[in-house]
């Protein structure tokens, strides 16, 4: 079994009186996509500033392929780009300047770089851009140099700090398909994101994170269908006195004409339902289904907005 790219144990973080981190334990594969979400202050950010270096830990274990992001800080920090939510880079030099920059952070030359930053201004539609300054760019514009900046040394392990957020529809749409590419590269991945879509559409696993604390942890599928709140309606066009004796084994309510079912998986069970309501000589005039999603697991856990 390989070393995972990202593991931690046990981890706290305390400012002052207030618990960041309350006994964190995720353990993220090499080569895996994985979303960290949680409503505003429930401990994200300070995760990756632990994973890079920006903030101490109290006390647990954060390692990088195996290796502890205190002790040997110069290896897991080449591993690791990260494309934060806060610019922080001189806004007076044009953006190519500053990617060369960044990549002789890590030690690679001009030349060396210059392959890496062509393609990274052009698959990030950034090349007519090259000689702006940041501050000549728009905020969808300076997401993608925030991602440009965190590839520059070809790093592992990409850590994305909402990528997506205060920008359109269509590049968000542009940005997923990179990560995508990204992933397929065998690319591992830790996505924070305040658009839940996103995290089902990209993300292999997730875990949900509330006032320091995980929750629970696992596939987008898994969850929905475990702590997800899924459902058929069923309108009928007469009721039969013993419909509800053919209905054994079915958890519904009942308004009216209209039946709400809670199931697990709408697909496989509204089949038995209509077979059902057929043998008791039910009229259907009208079925629908309601898909359960990770927003409902969200809010079920956390009682809140992911924007709250």
């Amino acid at each position: 079994m390989s070393t995972p790219a990202i593991h931690i144990s046990g981890l706290t973080k305390s400012y002052g009186d207030v618990s960041a981190l309350r006994g964190v334990n995720i353990t993220i594969d090499q080569g895996e996509f994985f979303g960290l979400l949680g409503p505003n202050g429930a401990g994200k950010t300070t995760i990756i500033n632990i994973l890079t270096g920006l903030v101490f830990r109290d006390q647990g274990t954060t390692e990088v392929f195996g290796k502890d992001t205190v002790k040997d800080f110069r290896f897991t920090r080449s591993k690791i780009g990260i494309a934060a939510q806060e610019l922080s880079v001189d806004w007076f030099f044009p953006i190519e300047k500053l990617l060369y920059f960044q990549a002789g952070y890590y030690g690679l030359t001009s030349t060396d770089a210059k392959p890496k930053i062509d393609d990274l201004l052009d698959r990030l539609g950034l090349s007519k851009k090259r000689e702006s300054r940041l501050r000549q760019l728009s905020g969808g514009m300076k997401r993608r140099f925030q991602i440009a900046k965190a590839l520059v040394h070809d790093p592992d392990i990409i850590i994305l700090d909402e990528p997506t957020a205060g920008v359109d529809v269509e590049l968000r749409r542009n940005l997923w398909q990179y990560l995508r590419d990204l992933h397929a590269q065998g690319k591992t991945i830790l996505l924070t994101t305040h658009y839940i879509e996103e995290a089902e559409l990209l993300c292999e696993n997730v875990a949900i994170i509330d006032e320091g604390k995980i929750l629970i942890e696992g596939s987008p599928k898994d969850l929905t269908q475990e702590l997800g709140s899924a459902g058929i309606i069923v309108q009928l066009g007469n009721v039969g006195n013993s419909m509800e004796s053919f209905l054994d084994g079915f958890t519904f309510t009942r308004e009216e004409n209209r039946l709400h079912f809670s199931v697990k998986n709408p697909d496989s069970a509204m089949p038995k339902i209509i077979q059902q309501l057929s043998k008791a000589d039910v009229h259907i005039q009208s079925i629908e289904s309601k898909v359960s999603s990770l927003e409902d697991v969200f809010l079920n856990l956390t009682g809140k907005g992911i924007n709250e």
